[in-house]
């Protein structure tokens, strides 16, 4: 479905998943202390990205740092709008009362990844490096068998609360939240992939969006952002 910007309607906003928890708790006071209303859409990276790079338009849309240039280099969102929010880390869950891997080192890593009946990935920028974090580890042809990787915007710790893999990468902040498993931890440091979550603005957008994304990177935004499993860009 296509959108459209609106000068005195809500905001429109589509959004990772991984900024999900810190914006569900900074937007409410962007709201009050504004009074204009955001409508926020969540999905995952492949989903959001194809939508905007086939024509749908928002106000915003709070991406991966690559997929905003992309969008920009596609001319879908406007030249010099990106603005990085935040920067979130992979981390590691088990279902609830699971026995909880040792990940705090490289070799004590590979043991659990190898160790693991079955693996649930996201389709996210996490799966793409840890396939590539598997090859290097020499484990890929071992496990292949054994990874579920689940589809675009789905969440990694429902599908593994379920029972769909024994353990589960995704971003940190997307973990945190989850209902029915347990936080490992994030990555060894040595091991760690960070991803830059940007927003990037419609070239329409009312002048309220760059005072939302003001206000997302804001000082005072800083700690209900670290709350959520991120940091500040």
């Amino acid at each position: 479905m296509t959108a459209s910007v609106s000068p005195t309607g809500p905001i429109k906003v589509i959004a990772s998943n991984a900024v999900k928890e810190a914006l569900a708790e900074l937007v409410p006071h962007f709201e009050q202390a504004t009074g204009r209303k955001v409508a926020i859409a969540w999905g995952g990276t492949l989903d959001i990205a194809r939508r905007v790079g086939a024509g749908e338009v928002v106000d915003i849309v709070i991406l991966a740092d690559v997929r905003i240039d992309d969008l920009i280099a596609q001319g879908r969102l406007l030249a010099g709008s990106r603005v990085d929010i935040a920067r979130s880390g992979i981390g590691v869950a088990v279902r609830a009362g699971a026995r909880k891997p040792d990940i705090s080192s490289t070799a004590a890593f590979k043991a659990a990844v190898l160790a693991a009946g079955s693996i649930v990935l996201s389709s996210g920028p996490s799966s793409v490096y840890l396939r590539d974090l598997f090859q290097t580890m020499g484990v890929a042809d071992a496990v292949k068998s054994r990874i579920h990787q689940i589809g675009p915007g789905l969440p990694v710790g429902a599908a593994v609360a379920r029972g769909e893999g024994e353990i589960g990468f995704t971003q940190v902040s997307e973990l945190l939240s989850a209902a029915g498993i347990d936080y490992v931890g994030p990555l060894p440091a040595e091991l760690q992939h960070i991803t830059v979550w940007s927003a990037g603005l419609h070239a329409a957008a009312p002048e309220a969006a760059r005072a939302l994304v003001g206000y997302l990177t804001a000082p005072q935004a800083a700690a209900a952002i670290r709350r959520s499993g991120l940091e500040p860009a």
